[in-house]
């Protein structure tokens, strides 16, 4: 217990360090507009809603989490986010934004997450990562099509 008390802070602190100096930066207004649906969908999948999230996937999204031998489609992405948020729920989160980048309908996003799981068994997870998100803005909406992530240990 007394172990992920200490990871519990030091993620804590470091999650705060890094938004301050992020937010530190100017974002445009296309920039700002990208990160809140990017905020959107991971507070989706936070709160369990499969379907919410996957209504920002677009069918054409391609994805490859480091935990993936290879890169699946939306079909695949779909079977280990229902199995994902169906068999864990999310006790805290917090992502930060590292770049955005946007060009007309095209954007990507890197950022740092930290989470905390607990599993069906009641066993909590600490975990912390990096994703790049790749979106498009398909009927006035940012969508995913692509991104490639994962935990870093």
């Amino acid at each position: 217990m007394r172990k992920i008390n200490k990871v519990f802070f030091v993620s804590i602190i470091l999650s705060v360090l890094c938004a301050f100096s992020l937010n530190a930066q100017q974002w445009t207004d296309a920039q700002k507009e990208v990160w809140t649906a990017v905020q959107t969908y991971n507070d989706l999948a936070a709160k369990g809603d499969t379907e919410g999230f996957l209504s920002y996937i677009d069918e054409s999204y391609k994805g490859w989490p480091y935990a993936v031998d290879a890169p699946g489609g939306k079909n695949e992405a779909t079977k280990v986010i229902s199995y994902w948020l169906a068999n864990s729920k999310t006790l805290y989160q917090t992502i930060v934004p590292a770049t955005i980048w946007v060009k007309g309908d095209f954007a990507f996003v890197h950022y740092y997450y930290t989470d905390l799981s607990e599993d069906m068994g009641g066993k909590k997870k600490w975990e912390k990562g990096r994703w790049t998100d790749i979106l498009m803005k398909k009927d006035g909406k940012w969508i995913m099509v692509g991104d490639h992530g994962g935990e870093t240990k």
